[in-house]
């Protein structure tokens, strides 16, 4: 039974990506990049969560459009975000005549969205598939903190979770391509600091990366780059630290979207980025275009998550983590 790293003789390429982002997001680093920007934050809606399924809408769309596809020549769609019952997921993407799957992986859930698309597509279930993944600051305070209109003061460990979504049409054609999968197993390390998101999913990244490195025989020299979701900064130095003294010196070739998409200091995000589109719009942007461009010939993508929910938090439980891990490469 495959219990370790899924290696794909038939490989999907991610044929066009999308993302569709918030004000916060485009005054950062990566802000020139996103196809679809709404300085106002609403996308044209009267609550958080109907903005967040309008923006989802946006990313299936403009990546459609990019292709020239009609919904109707995707077999298969799957889809999450952070709101109760993946709703954002389930309301935006209404209209579209496609078969869907809603996916609740929490910050990994782009990650797990690619890997079960890929996995699909190998077995030969379908041939056109789309992933999209969101998260809206405002929704996702309101659900699992307090509501911006509280004013709250932030711990130095929180991360902001970002306002945006990423989708990405898979099928036969010219790379880059998923080459190999690992699904994540989900780690507790007794950590039920909902400010500390990092520390939570730092442990599951260890794991998996370690797992992928033991297995497969490779380094992390071999790879242009190992990208996490949304450690930020705190889960970024633990997993780097660990991962060193266990013979894995990532730093060197290591990013993480929560670091990338804003400007840490002066847009005051503390410890970084986080939430299900950190990942999706920084893949979408940012690494897909340098792997099309041959900047990058071969990287780790490895969302992680915190699986955490309302109900769990207020009954003090910990906060598990999880990091599910593909190998993407521009390789023939």
């Amino acid at each position: 039974m495959q219990k370790g790293i899924v290696r794909l003789s038939r490989r999907p390429s991610i044929l066009a990506a999308a993302s569709v982002v918030g004000k916060e997001e485009a005054l950062g680093p990566l802000g020139e990049a996103f196809d679809v920007i709404d300085k106002t934050d609403r996308f044209g809606a009267d609550t958080w969560e109907k903005s967040e399924s309008e923006m989802q809408k946006r990313a299936l769309r403009c990546a459609l459009d990019k292709l020239g596809w009609q919904d109707t020549e995707v077999d298969v769609m799957l889809a999450g975000d952070l709101i109760n019952q993946c709703s954002g997921s389930n309301y935006g993407l209404l209209e579209y005549d496609i078969p869907y799957f809603g996916l609740y992986g929490a910050c990994s859930t782009v990650a797990e969205g690619l890997t079960l698309a890929a996995l699909l597509y190998g077995g030969g279930h379908y041939d056109r598939l789309a992933v999209i993944s969101s998260s809206h600051n405002c929704s996702a305070e309101r659900q699992f903190r307090y509501p911006v209109e509280y004013g709250g003061q932030r711990a130095p460990t929180a991360q902001w979770t970002v306002t945006g979504a990423g989708a990405f049409l898979l099928g036969e054609g010219r790379g880059p391509y998923i080459s190999e999968v690992l699904p994540g197993r989900a780690m507790d390390k007794g950590i039920n600091d909902v400010n500390n998101m990092g520390a939570a999913m730092a442990p599951a990244a260890m794991d998996t990366l370690t797992r992928y490195f033991d297995e497969s025989g490779k380094s992390p020299s071999e790879f242009d780059a190992i990208v996490t979701g949304d450690l930020g900064y705190e889960g970024s130095e633990i997993l780097c630290d660990i991962l060193t003294s266990h013979g894995y010196p990532v730093r060197p070739v290591h990013q993480d979207c929560g670091l990338l998409i804003y400007r840490r200091k002066e847009q005051d995000k503390h410890a970084g980025g986080s939430g299900c589109g950190c990942s999706g719009v920084t893949l979408a942007a940012h690494f897909l275009p340098m792997l099309r461009e041959g900047r990058m010939k071969h990287i780790l993508f490895m969302a992680t998550g915190a699986l955490m929910s309302p109900m769990s938090l207020q009954q003090g439980n910990n906060i598990p983590g999880i990091a599910h891990l593909l190998h993407i490469t521009t390789e023939e």
